[in-house]
């Protein structure tokens, strides 16, 4: 059978809270890590799923978040941003996704101790090898509202093998 190879792009960002707290948390690629302020979100604000669901809804031309997924959470208050990625998943017909790229960010969270359970996770959740899961941080050396600790801002690339 003759494959085809598509990349597809998703972002998402989103605004830390003001409210300081040093007992908050918050989701990153479906895990829970300390961080002083929450964000801004009707969701769990997973700005990583986010960005791993709007690069396969870029595939797929089916979009979910802002449409399907404001129902779930708005409407029957599902908040859980794995399952905004579920549900992008399950257009993907007989198309598989064999590699993600992550780029993140951020100048608080620090995420390096964090990265192998990102990775972890999000192979978990694309059934994918932890080597085609990379993830890479940066402060962007502080020129954006992300790198000034105002939030996080995450790119991810996708690629998508394509049954002929």
């Amino acid at each position: 059978m003759e494959y085809a190879y598509i990349s597809a792009i998703g972002q998402d960002s989103h605004r830390f809270e003001h409210e300081i707290d040093i007992e908050n948390k918050i989701m990153l690629g479906g895990i829970e890590i300390p961080n002083n302020r929450k964000l801004a979100a009707n969701s769990d604000g997973d700005v990583i799923l986010h960005a791993l669901t709007n690069a396969i809804s870029g595939f797929t031309t089916v979009n979910v978040l802002g449409y399907s997924a404001d129902k779930l959470c708005l409407e029957q208050g599902i908040t859980d941003s794995r399952v905004y990625l579920a549900e992008a998943l399950s257009h993907m017909g007989d198309s598989t996704i064999c590699h993600v790229s992550v780029s993140v960010e951020c100048l608080v969270p620090k995420l390096k101790p964090h990265i192998p359970a990102i990775r972890s996770s999000i192979a978990k959740l694309l059934a994918l090898p932890e080597t085609s899961v990379g993830i890479t941080a940066t402060t962007g050396e502080r020129l954006t509202g992300p790198g000034r600790g105002e939030g996080i801002s995450v790119f991810a690339v996708i690629t998508v093998k394509k049954p002929l």
